[in-house]
């Protein structure tokens, strides 16, 4: 039975950075106000996304409680529907994993929230996060608080922010790379999240790293930011850098990330990354999200007008030592071996283990050392499996886990000696499939499982295809055996099907009053160099039609393929035409009254239907910084409210004033933007632009709500009786009405920004 929200937040206290714990417990509090309807949705709905907690999709009025329940959008608009809603319909809580890197005790920390809150899985994606699904909102402040306590943060893994930085799984083990971009990717991940220039984008921004060029661990090219190692001399001095990228991205429509520096110095990546920010906050999309991320910016401007802007705003920040601070500790994520190096030496194998370690075994530079990868079918592990990994990684390793981009897990620093063990122990957790990184080892979004924006079931034919290829994987042709196969549930991309050899993505089709799950084919994706190149749409095939396109593809290319020739060059080589003709057959629907499973997605008895599809939550809608500066004046004037309650009037009347300060540099940020975080030139500010110019007077309150704060800053050290801390938080209260109104009346007056083409 879990234990409840208090219980948490009382028992973990001194095992939680102090900001990371106001951060949860403020977030909690916003959840009670949301419940009163004290926040618009709108704004709940970023600030929880924010926090990783995302809505899912529930087909049909599925039963999650063992009720006839109403399930509603996650949260729901209406707080009261009648007797049978809940207003807490489960979702998903995302977890952010920076660079992949996990302890043995997070990972069972992993498993505890996911038989406890969830529904026994813990789901590893396409980010390198994990995700729990069927979570009620009101667990969630705890969740967070059991992560927090072994370092793991939820903070920004969904919204319009810096998502999880990923980077090569085989980091620092690699006899290809430049060097290990482990400690670049922690420090810049730390470095940007909850960062001020973070906060007012438009959409999402992803960052990968990548170590080498060749291979597709870090996919640098699929990115808003990538960054490649490079090493060069200079004056005799061998120098780290990178290969800098911006602009790329999936989606409907992708774009291939452009490079933006050959060689960008170790020590201006954390600031040339802050400038990237800046100017893709200012300038980014706001309205139209369809159009809001970097990519979209980039390719209005041009790389070079881009570069000029970002290089101007980077001459433009002040120092900051956090800068280069990570460098002078690059050592501090080196990892060491648990046991001594040794090879196998004729040791007995277990039988399939020879099968096995032909795919799952990466040989790392560190001599008779191997990365071990533990196959996650789709993703998926359940609590038991978790721990029994910790456990793995505790007797073998010095718990050197990472997940991976192709939703795997991989133990580093496993002693050749150790691989019959190690074995024997992933056999005993049902963990030993062979195939890893190869055309078995299907990767897929959560689709119409759980995702408001699937339209036909990716995980459903991810699975169908993995079983039939494994079914023939003995007999399976050498060239094929390291094609990738990616399916997302829509045209979006998340489950990476443009930079696959066979790529697929949902659609629909209607057909005799019915509508029917299809999917098209993507071809001619390259997963190496980086995502090297993105496929094209083929053609939209029924659903249950896939699994012989891909006999077809394949069996055609192992038969008429030139001597090293690739499958993107062969698939070039035939033509679309070929391909198309090859594959028209199997666009041909039969009659519902002549194979009726053709109406139903795999998986899935239902007649299709993608009615139940909802607004997708993979951002929400755009909520600017004011809006969250002026949410948490408010929240701030609730918790004076609570305070002063307790009989705490001090406190109360300290809390209020400081709300009302909040809402003035809400306001004061919005045209001084690197306003100093001083009260007092806040408050100096504010008078200038706002008070003595009236812009900041409500015309139906004769503009004396701004003068409460002047007051109030003058009076703020006086002691607060229970009188004076009550007036304090009615006016604080106004004066962040005032703001809001405020605020309008600027975004109305404001004329549209344009920027250079």
């Amino acid at each position: 039975m879990k234990a409840s929200n208090p219980f948490w937040r009382e028992q973990l206290i001194d095992q939680i950075e102090p900001e990371l714990a106001r951060e949860i417990d403020i977030y909690e509090t916003e959840i009670e106000l949301r419940k009163q309807g004290k926040i618009d949705e709108k704004l709940f709905a970023e600030t929880r996304l924010r926090r990783g907690a995302y809505g899912q999709r529930y087909d049909n009025g599925q039963r999650w409680d063992g009720q006839e329940t109403q399930i509603l959008q996650y949260p729901s608009t209406e707080l009261t529907k009648g007797p049978n809603t809940v207003w807490d319909a489960p979702g998903m809580q995302r977890i952010k994993i920076p660079f992949g890197g996990l302890n043995a005790r997070q990972l069972e920390v992993m498993a505890d929230l996911a038989e406890e809150y969830s529904d026994g899985i813990a789901h590893v994606t396409t980010r390198q996060d994990f995700q729990l699904h069927f979570i009620s909102i009101d667990d969630t402040p705890a969740l967070m608080r059991r992560l927090a306590a072994v370092g793991i943060t939820t903070r920004e893994a969904c919204g319009n922010s810096v998502r999880n930085v990923t980077a090569c799984p085989y980091s620092g083990i690699c006899g290809d790379e430049a060097f290990d971009v482990t400690p670049y990717a922690h420090a810049l991940s730390q470095f940007l999240n909850g960062h001020p220039d973070t906060q007012d984008f438009g959409r999402k921004f992803k960052i990968a790293f990548s170590g080498c060029k060749d291979k597709g661990c870090g996919l640098v090219n699929m990115h808003d930011l990538g960054a490649i190692a490079v090493r060069r001399i200079e004056t005799g001095v061998e120098k780290r850098g990178f290969e800098l990228y911006v602009g790329g991205g999936l989606g409907s429509v992708p774009h291939q990330a452009k490079l933006f520096d050959t060689f960008l110095p170790e020590e201006e990546l954390l600031p040339t990354s802050q400038a990237i920010a800046r100017v893709f906050a200012r300038l980014g999309e706001k309205k139209n999200r369809n159009r809001a991320r970097i990519k979209f910016l980039v390719a209005q401007l041009g790389l070079e007008e881009f570069k000029r802007l970002v290089l101007e705003e980077r001459a433009l920040l002040p120092p900051d030592p956090e800068w280069t601070a990570f460098l002078n500790d690059l050592h501090a994520h080196d990892e060491q071996p648990l046991r001594p190096a040794a090879s196998l030496n004729g040791a007995a194998r277990p039988e399939g283990f020879d099968r096995w370690a032909r795919t799952n075994i990466f040989r790392q530079k560190q001599s008779r050392y191997v990365t071990v990868t533990v196959t996650l079918p789709l993703g998926d592990a359940t609590g038991t499996q978790l721990r029994g990994l910790a456990d793995i990684a505790r007797r073998c390793t010095r718990e050197t886990i990472r997940t991976t981009v192709e939703q795997n897990i991989v133990l580093r620093w496993v002693s050749e000696a150790d691989l019959p063990e190690v074995y024997a122990a992933l056999k005993a957790l049902g963990l030993e499939q062979p195939g890893a990184g190869t055309i078995l080892d299907v990767t897929s979004c959560p689709g119409t499982d759980t995702c408001k924006l699937g339209i036909a079931s990716s995980r459903g034919l991810a699975g169908e295809l993995r079983i039939r290829l494994a079914e023939k994987s003995h007999t399976l042709d050498e060239a094929i055996q390291d094609l990738r196969i990616k399916v997302s549930g829509c045209f979006n991309s998340c489950g990476q099907h443009h930079v696959a050899d066979l790529g697929f993505y949902g659609v629909s089709r209607h057909s005799g009053g019915y509508t029917v799950p299809y999917f098209q084919v993507v071809l001619g994706g390259q997963w190496t160099e980086n995502a090297g190149s993105f496929g094209l749409a083929m053609g939209a095939i029924p659903s249950k039609n896939i699994p012989e396109v891909v006999e077809r593809l394949t069996g055609r290319y192992v038969s008429e393929r030139l001597k090293g020739e690739s499958f993107q060059a062969f698939i070039k080589r035939i033509g679309k035409v070929e391909i198309k003709k090859m594959l028209d057959d199997l666009t041909r629907l039969p009659p519902h009254d002549q194979d009726a499973s053709f109406y139903s997605d795999w998986g899935d008895t239902r007649e299709f239907t993608i009615g139940d599809m909802g607004v997708g939550e993979c951002a929400g809608e755009v909520v600017s910084r004011v809006e969250f500066d002026l949410a948490a004046a408010e929240r701030e004037v609730f918790e004076a409210q609570v305070l002063l309650d307790k009989g705490e009037a001090q406190k109360a009347g300290e809390m209020a004033y400081a709300s009302m300060v909040q809402a003035a540099k809400a306001l004061v940020k919005e045209q001084f933007y690197d306003v100093p975080d001083d009260t007092d030139r806040i408050v100096s500010e504010f008078r200038t632009r706002f008070y003595d110019t009236q812009l900041f007077w409500d015309p139906f309150a004769g503009g004396k709500f701004g003068h409460y704060l002047l007051r109030a800053h003058d009076k703020h050290a006086e002691p607060a009786t229970h009188e004076v801390a009550r007036q304090r938080i009615e006016e604080a209260q106004l004066v962040v009405e005032a703001a809001y109104s405020c605020y309008g009346r600027m975004q109305a007056a404001k004329p549209p920004v344009k920027v250079k083409a």
